[in-house]
């Protein structure tokens, strides 16, 4: 799908976009850079292109593509331990429940299959904003973090569900299991950005991004010693649910990244789980709410050290939603 503009006043060339495409600034930006953008005829890579009256915008969406960059058998041979399961799909968008140790999209440093590998391998029709390696992309969870995404199948889905991102209509509950109880629900609002004495990390950092999260008490274990916490993003940082909870020397079951250091040496991940997503559907703009259902070793942990009794209420989704209504 190609769109052709003229241009009435000089403007910056991705200014100029954001006033005539439903996209974000990134979207634009990508869309610029990948080479998708062409001003009177010629292809342009530059952001900031000063345009002048008169003159022609082309923008291009490409088509999908299945990669060839990996081996179909090293991505099935590579998937064959990680169930992606599939809670919802329409020709619009895809919503799954994605395991831990899964990484969602290609970047240098992956090696393994990622969820945008499966999504191709399955043919699944996926947006191509994001560029390649983020086929469908929207947003994501860390390898580490199970749970609840979705994927657009489509560019107009992708644009509409990005600015629900931005204007917060779109959003996840998440849970979690701590190593020592929250003395109270909280909202911490404290800076992030890369650790500088560790690239792996993310860290409190004074001049780092404004990040803002909430988290809920939600139940406490038979020896009183862990606590199961729902926790709500006002902001999408890299690691922020892990970074915040450990400000406040908590620490999420397993998280030795970020400073666990309990005796349950039969965990192997951390106990984070996107539980709950609920959006508007993009076209036909209906409210939408979907769960992920809890990973069978997060399951095991309750049984174990928790009242199931009581449990399945506690989790229950419009109780956890309720338990942020005094937030703000």
């Amino acid at each position: 799908m190609d769109k052709n503009f003229i241009v009435f006043e000089t403007n910056r060339l991705d200014k100029f976009l954001s006033l005539h495409i439903d996209a974000s600034r990134n979207q634009i930006e990508q869309l610029i850079k990948k080479g998708f953008v062409c001003v009177d005829g010629k292809q342009t890579i530059k952001t900031g292109l000063k345009l002048k009256e008169n003159q022609e915008v082309k923008v291009s969406f490409p088509e999908a593509e299945i990669s060839q960059i990996k081996d179909e058998e090293f991505i099935k041979d590579s998937l064959k331990d990680k169930k992606v399961k599939v809670i919802y799909e329409d020709e619009h968008i895809l919503v799954v429940n994605k395991p831990y140790n899964l990484t969602v999209h290609d970047a240098p440093s992956v090696k393994d299959a990622t969820l945008v590998d499966w999504l191709k391998l399955k043919n699944i029709s996926l947006s191509t904003i994001s560029g390649e390696e983020r086929h469908g992309i929207v947003h994501r969870l860390d390898k580490g973090t199970s749970g609840v995404m979705v994927v657009a199948k489509t560019n107009e889905a992708h644009v509409k569900l990005s600015k629900q991102l931005e204007d917060k209509s779109m959003g996840r509950y998440y849970l979690a299991i701590i190593d020592l109880p929250l003395k109270e629900n909280t909202i911490i609002e404290k800076p992030i950005a890369r650790n500088p004495n560790n690239r792996l990390k993310m860290a409190i950092v004074e001049n780092g991004k404004y990040a803002k999260s909430a988290f809920s008490k939600i139940a406490l274990s038979k020896n009183e010693k862990y606590e199961l916490i729902a926790a709500k993003l006002f902001t999408g940082r890299t690691h922020q649910i892990r970074v915040h909870i450990s400000s406040i020397n908590r620490h999420i079951l397993g998280d030795n990244l970020y400073g666990f250091k309990g005796e349950l040496n039969k965990i192997n991940r951390f106990y984070l789980h996107a539980y709950s997503l609920y959006l508007y559907h993009p076209i036909t703009n209906e409210k939408m709410n979907f769960k992920a259902d809890i990973p069978q070793d997060m399951n095991n942990f309750f049984i174990q050290y928790f009242n199931m009794e009581n449990l399945d209420e506690q989790i229950n989704e419009n109780h956890i939603i309720s338990s942020f209504n005094s937030f703000s």
